[in-house]
């Protein structure tokens, strides 16, 4: 078979970079009330107990609703749907949206197809209700999540939206807000040091430590929002048009004092992982192609042990992973070594003339 490609190429997509206490309030009560993780966390399953021992006994009541009903996605469907300029601003919103409204930006993002029936389902629509509940029926929770929007008051529901944002915000946000305000705020001004020097799908994949977001013909912007509380995990979610990234912030920008001379923690461990000549050469191989552990096995002429020990380290520091059974280089991560080094060089103080 012939094919003439008359098309402009593959296209890519906008990045584009959101941060605000907002989303740590909201990513907070999610990971909160996913016990289910806890022990995955960076912090222990103990600080979540403490966390909810905090709050007043009316917002922990509706941080059990929450639980039940999985209506933080409601919290980060808002979020990612507005710029909001403050705690205030984002709770008059909830307050005072018509009721439709609310309850389609509530509903989950299905897909494009499903637009007309979302908004069928916002208007009460039993048989678009149940449309939407077996579109996703393989989901975890969406399919009750849909279920519970379309049938609660809507003044119940804004007065639990309220409640818990409000009560969660003021008991566990605000006494750190200006420690988190300030620890999101450096994330983002390091990735937007190196948005200049990397293509749009490196950028994503260095920032989120390996998230390789190949473009999709429906998604016109990738938007990268950190966040501290639910490090190590990055979450994904989707609107129209838009795949939004929350991902965990660096250890560097979690540091109160920052230290222009201090290099990134993750740049020290990559270099470090590279300065070994049997791992430099497995790079230079999966450079090349892809390989599965027997084949680099082979050409290196190691213990198959050694070369898994060496991959292993490789793979800590995000140079390289595993697709099925070969394991491939992260391209993405390996060309932000130069950029991230040339980054940390010209990073405060003055500059050579």
């Amino acid at each position: 078979m012939r094919l003439m490609d008359l098309t402009n190429g593959r296209a890519t997509y906008e990045v584009e970079f959101r941060f605000s206490t907002l989303f740590e309030a909201a990513l907070g009560l999610a990971a909160a009330t996913y016990p289910d993780i806890h022990h995955t966390l960076e912090r222990p399953p103990a600080y979540w107990a403490e966390l909810k021992a905090k709050l007043p006994a009316d917002v922990q009541q509706h941080v059990s609703h929450l639980q039940r009903n999985n209506t933080w996605k409601t919290l980060l469907n808002l979020l990612d749907r507005h710029s909001f300029a403050d705690l205030e601003d984002f709770l008059s919103y909830i307050q005072n949206s018509d009721a439709q409204q609310l309850r389609y930006e509530s509903l989950p993002f299905l897909g494009q197809a499903w637009q007309e029936t979302r908004e069928k389902a916002a208007a009460g629509e039993t048989t678009a209700v149940a449309a939407l509940q077996q579109a996703c029926r393989d989901h975890k929770f969406f399919p009750d999540y849909i279920r519970f929007l379309c049938e609660v008051e809507i003044d119940t529901l804004k007065h639990h939206l309220v409640t818990v944002m409000a009560g969660w915000y003021q008991a566990i946000i605000a006494p750190e807000e200006e420690r988190v305000q300030g620890i999101l705020e450096r994330d983002c001004e390091a990735k937007l040091a190196m948005a200049a020097k990397l293509e749009a799908e490196e950028l994503v994949e260095w920032a989120t430590g390996g998230i390789r977001y190949l473009p999709e013909p429906h998604i016109d912007k990738v938007r990268l929002v950190p966040q501290f509380v639910y490090r190590p995990w990055s979450i994904q979610a989707e609107m129209e048009q838009t795949k939004i990234l929350y991902y965990p912030v660096s250890d560097e920008s979690i540091s109160t004092e920052p230290d222009p001379d201090r290099p990134p923690h993750m740049l020290v461990l990559q270099y470090r992982a590279l300065g070994d000549e049997h791992r430099m050469r497995m790079t230079k191989l999966l450079y090349r192609k892809d390989h599965t552990l027997q084949e680099l096995t082979d050409k290196l002429g190691l213990a198959k042990s050694t070369v898994h020990h060496h991959l292993s380290i490789l793979r800590s520091v995000q140079l390289v992973g595993v697709e099925g059974q070969r394991y491939v280089l992260k391209h993405a991560n390996v060309n932000a070594l130069f950029p991230a080094w040339q980054s940390y060089l010209e990073r405060g103080g003055d500059l050579p003339e």
